[in-house]
């Protein structure tokens, strides 16, 4: 197993969060984590004015994982302005949980949590194997083949 060391990961956030583009919400944050490989990720949030489609650090930080060359996440870490952890939003914890997995350790501001905590119950590719599980309805007007059971 890799070696995590989180004084390097709370330096690459740091560094990338000095980047972030957030004029609007002046909320910088960085996030950077640690491959199965032993390299470390990074990335910073990038604001837009159709506040939607704003892109979180860890956005940033998974594509620069695939971009590298992919592999799994083992430990992440993110910080704002101030140079301190932050809890990833949902969104973010989804994408953490998909590239990483349930053991991938995060650096929250309680401490240190496995994603198994930082999302419990999470949906994951696992889940998709259970697709056609259910019979589909015969179209959308109507319920025959369907009964509503779950």
């Amino acid at each position: 197993m890799t070696s995590i060391n989180w004084d390097a990961l709370l330096g690459s956030a740091i560094d990338a969060m000095k980047r972030a583009y957030c004029p609007y919400s002046g909320f910088p944050v960085g996030a950077a984590g640690l491959a199965q490989d032993g390299r470390i990720v990074s990335g910073c949030n990038v604001e837009n004015a159709g506040y939607g489609v704003t892109l979180c650090a860890e956005c940033g930080m998974v594509s620069e994982l695939i971009r590298s060359g992919g592999g799994a996440l083992v430990a992440v870490v993110a910080v704002n302005g101030d140079e301190v952890p932050v809890s990833p939003c949902g969104r973010c914890r989804q994408l953490i949980y998909e590239h990483g997995g349930p053991s991938c350790l995060v650096l929250m501001p309680e401490g240190v949590a496995p994603m198994s905590e930082v999302l419990p119950g999470a949906f994951g590719p696992h889940d998709l194997d259970s697709v056609g599980a259910l019979p589909a309805p015969a179209s959308s007007d109507t319920k025959e083949g369907y009964d509503g059971a779950l």
